[in-house]
């Protein structure tokens, strides 16, 4: 095994025991926020975390709801999101927030608000303002939304440095 799969490895395999855990303590209620569990899906953020700091990029990153995983594998602090989970001032979004929207402002990364699709408008005008290389992950059901579309659209006019990620959790 070469030096990046094993990184790749190590970050999938922390979000994949973290979203086990997780679902350990939602069934014995100690989580009494809506959660929404990215497991399955740790090897996508985890292989474009490691290539973005391999070639030592740091893009600014929009979540989907199904969010953790991404949190995880771009630095986001795990205790920060247990206490996210668990509804404490000290979450990385103040307790507020939940499972939904996560954010991590010291490594630019902005969580979901609960509207399907609309991390993709904000991200790409964040972009656009910005110039700073983006990710916006998205799940595969939110290109139904109009706005997700032509913003995807407007972005590849404009030229910007933007990569959409297409979560499709097979449901």
């Amino acid at each position: 095994m070469n030096n990046f799969t094993l990184k790749v490895f190590n970050r999938a395999s922390l979000c994949h025991h973290f979203e086990e855990e997780t679902f350990k303590q939602m069934q014995k209620r100690n989580i009494k926020f809506p959660t929404y569990l990215s497991s399955g899906q740790e090897f996508i953020s985890a292989t474009i975390a490691q290539i973005m700091e391999d070639k030592n990029i740091e893009p600014t990153i929009f979540i989907q709801h199904r969010g953790h995983s991404t949190y995880l594998s771009f630095g986001g602090n795990p205790t920060e999101l247990v206490d996210e989970l668990l509804g404490r001032e000290s979450g990385c979004a103040n307790g507020m927030g939940g499972s939904a929207s996560i954010q991590c402002k010291e490594k630019n990364i902005y969580g979901h608000d609960g509207l399907m699709g609309n991390q993709v408008p904000i991200g790409v005008g964040s972009c656009f303002a910005s110039k700073i290389p983006t990710i916006v992950f998205v799940g595969d059901s939110a290109a139904e939304e109009d706005y997700t579309l032509s913003s995807i659209g407007w972005a590849s006019t404009k030229n910007l440095p933007i990569l959409f990620v297409v979560e499709d959790n097979n449901l």
